[in-house]
């Protein structure tokens, strides 16, 4: 049952989204091609007040994503949400024919998203028009990826796709061999992602020929990060990995008390991660060396972020944490109306996320 989805769809591919924010811009999905989730905004140097807060009228597992002066967000009422950045009035919804737990990417005045209805959508910012759709076999919950003017995407039928962005005119599909949450990152000449029968898998982003594949122990929720030299990602199997890029080998591999559903960011050569077991977790990249970690009263679901040496990430006890990059303690907390499985969005006076209730803060 789709409904049971529930932390699954929220982790991955929804999860979190700061966004680079301007014309001429391409904001996604952990901020970059590589998801390294680190942002170039300050964020506010203290916590004071809430701004405003918007409540949609039904679940929310996707992540707002900021840009062109508006925070999007999908909802499970089926409709992707655009928010006036300043005022937290709604500006436009678009509605699509299922729930939408995908992040948007969002290029040159185009809005890209993928719903439950088997379609990953273009829609014009401007007009709420839409340039293209494209069918795939099953729901789309993994978030699309823009580069060199393709869109790289997934399905829960297990197939990655990449298409023209300005037209969607296919450019080649590849079937992972099983069902896909996971978001694509892209390296160098290839894309990285994880498939529910537990590959990472890197792929030639040119002609989508299969480069490598790396089995871990349990399913692969969680959305890659990639340096120039590892990908990493955790499982349900309780790790977190490191991979060569370039050889597909375990470099490294570290345990956890709880399933790694949360997708990484990487920042000053770390590893951020969090676990269901309720801890955000800093590894050095090269060795997999603990640096730190900090507890909090809930498991961990939600894509860890980074901001101005500020890890932040959600908890399913509610609150969101911001945390110090290099010492691993608390700067700040901020409790909301419900669990946290998505990630915040962060520009240079806000920090914006939503509580799976369906209520979109910014808190400044």
């Amino acid at each position: 049952m789709k409904n049971n989805k529930l932390l699954i769809a929220s982790i991955t591919a929804l999860t979190v989204t700061l966004s680079a924010c301007g014309s001429g811009k391409t904001s996604m999905f952990r901020a970059d091609t590589k998801h390294t989730a680190v942002y170039d905004s300050a964020g506010p140097t203290k916590l004071n007040t809430l701004d405003w807060k918007y409540s949609v009228p039904d679940k929310t597992y996707s992540s707002p994503v900021v840009a062109n002066g508006k925070v999007y967000l999908g909802s499970n009422d089926k409709h992707l949400y655009a928010i006036d950045q300043n005022t937290g009035q709604m500006k436009w919804r678009y509605k699509t024919g299922g729930n939408i737990e995908s992040t948007v990417a969002v290029s040159d005045g185009i809005i890209y998203v993928g719903s439950w209805d088997n379609h990953m959508y273009a829609i014009k910012d401007s007009t709420q028009s839409v340039v293209w759709k494209q069918k795939t076999d099953g729901p789309i919950s993994s978030s699309p990826l823009i580069d060199d003017g393709i869109i790289y995407f997934a399905s829960e039928d297990g197939n990655v796709y990449a298409a023209d962005a300005s037209n969607g005119f296919r450019k080649w599909n590849f079937d992972a061999g099983a069902p896909i949450y996971s978001s694509p990152a892209i390296f160098g000449n290839h894309v990285f992602l994880g498939t529910l029968k537990g590959d990472m898998v890197a792929i030639n982003k040119q002609t989508g020929q299969e480069f490598w594949r790396f089995k871990a122990s349990g399913k692969i929720h969680s959305s890659p990060s990639v340096d120039e030299n590892n990908v990493y990602f955790g499982s349900d199997d309780k790790r977190v990995y490191a991979v060569n890029i370039k050889t597909g080998q375990q470099v490294w591999v570290k345990k956890t008390a709880g399933p790694v559903l949360s997708s990484p960011a990487l920042y000053n050569d770390k590893v951020f991660i969090g676990s269901k077991d309720g801890y955000v977790y800093a590894y050095d990249v090269e060795d997999g060396t603990r640096a730190w970690e900090y507890r909090t009263e809930g498991g961990i679901f939600a894509p860890v972020s980074v901001a101005s040496n500020t890890v932040y990430v959600g908890s399913t006890d509610g609150n969101l944490y911001a945390l110090d990059a290099g010492e691993g303690t608390m700067r700040w907390k901020y409790k909301v109306d419900a669990h946290i499985y998505s990630g915040a969005a962060i520009d240079d006076e806000h920090v914006y996320f939503n509580s799976v209730k369906g209520s979109l803060f910014a808190v400044k």
